[in-house]
């Protein structure tokens, strides 16, 4: 906090702003005046009721963040135990039915996986949505019949649909989880500007206007005792 005097000849108090643009803070000038003391004690208020809202959503964050973790961590165990097993039944198929007959079953398949993405809100954090149709062809959609089909390729063919399920769910989670952890770094940061920067210097520049008014006040008192006595 810096002092200067204006060109009217009163005294200012330079004060870094509560105000955060851009990233950065802005400096403001205060007079020591009354109006000016309540006006920055209605901010300083103000500020520490934005301080702790920005708290409570930080830790609501983590929270959440932390409960998606563990989920995510057992959805990837859950995908890389699919694809093993998805891979050896599609290496037996093909060892047993030949690759000819595994590529004409996929051929016969008349549908096709399809994904949307829409938006959802997590405490004010825009995450992905994702949902799919036709991730899991029925046997009956697979178009090969009773006769065409192998027990084999069958297998195979539930595990691939299986694994592409799991595939969209963890893109979903890990998205998900990116934009929380980039909100969590953001609001951190606005926490602690607001918790050592705004919210001292803000106390400090209010501490220095009482101190100032009281001397001013006292200087007063002075010169009418002083005049008084004349």
């Amino acid at each position: 906090m810096d002092r200067q005097v204006s060109s009217y000849g009163q005294e200012r108090v330079r004060l870094a702003g509560w105000q955060l643009e851009g990233g950065e803070i802005m400096a403001l000038d205060i007079k020591p005046t009354r109006s000016e003391l309540i006006n920055l004690k209605r901010r300083i208020k103000q500020t520490k009721n934005g301080y702790n809202l920005l708290k409570m959503k930080r830790d609501g964050l983590f929270h959440e963040f932390r409960q998606l973790l563990s989920e995510m961590i057992k959805a990837k165990q859950e995908l890389t135990a699919t694809y093993q097993s998805a891979k050896s039944r599609i290496d037996l198929a093909n060892a047993i039915e030949g690759g000819l007959a595994v590529r004409a079953a996929a051929i016969a398949n008349s549908t096709h996986p399809e994904v949307e993405v829409e938006r959802r809100n997590i405490m004010g954090v825009v995450v992905p949505s994702v949902s799919g149709s036709n991730l899991h062809a029925s046997f009956a959609q697979r178009g090969l019949g009773f006769i065409g089909s192998s027990p084999y390729v069958d297998e195979a063919a539930e595990s691939f649909g299986e694994l592409i399920e799991k595939m969209v769910k963890a893109a979903e989670m890990e998205a998900t989880l990116k934009r929380m952890l980039a909100e969590i770094e953001a609001t951190k940061r606005r926490v602690n500007a607001l918790e050592f920067k705004v919210i001292p210097e803000m106390e400090e520049a209010r501490d220095f206007i009482q101190l100032r008014l009281e001397e001013m006040e006292r200087e007063e008192t002075f010169r009418l005792k002083r005049f008084k006595n004349k």
